[in-house]
C-alpha cells in the first residue's frame, strides 16, 4: 500500500502545459540566442518557455534554415578576376564593356555592367536551388 492512500489521500498528477508553439515562434525564439551576448536561459524565461526545449529546437532547426533567410542571406563567393581574351595587360579600351562571371555550381553566368539587379538575383536564386 501506498503511504498516500493510507493517509486518505488520492494521488495527483502534477499539469503538464501542453503547448504547441507555432513554427516562426520557434525560429525567433531560437534566432534570439544566437545574438551576440545572448544567453539562452534569459532568452527562455523571456518568452516562459523551458530552456531545455530551447536548446532541443536549437538542434532540431540548425540544419533546416528558415526560407526567408535563405533567400535574403548574404554570403561570400568566390571571385576572380581575369583579362578578357586578346585583351593586353594593363590596357583598358574606353569602348570595352565590363562584365564579371559568377559561377553557380555547374553554371556560369557572364554579367556586363547594366545588368538588372532584381533580374540578376532571380536568376542566381534558380540556379542556387538546383
Amino acid at each position: 500500500m501506498s503511504t498516500k492512500s493510507v493517509m486518505g489521500r488520492t494521488a495527483t498528477r502534477r499539469q503538464r502545459r501542453n503547448r504547441s508553439w507555432p513554427e516562426a515562434l520557434k525560429r525567433e525564439i531560437v534566432a534570439a540566442t544566437f545574438a551576440p551576448g545572448a544567453s539562452v536561459s534569459v532568452v527562455a524565461r523571456r518568452y516562459d518557455v523551458n530552456a531545455n526545449q530551447v536548446f532541443s529546437w536549437r538542434r532540431r532547426l540548425r540544419d533546416v534554415p528558415p526560407a526567408a533567410a535563405v533567400r535574403g542571406a548574404s554570403r561570400l563567393v568566390p571571385v576572380m578576376v581575369t583579362p578578357e581574351p586578346g585583351a593586353a595587360v594593363g590596357q583598358r579600351s574606353s569602348s570595352a564593356t565590363e562584365t564579371i562571371e559568377i559561377d553557380v555550381g555547374d553554371y556560369r553566368v557572364r554579367v556586363g555592367s547594366a545588368v538588372d539587379a532584381q533580374a540578376l538575383r532571380r536568376v542566381l536564386d534558380v540556379l542556387e536551388r538546383r
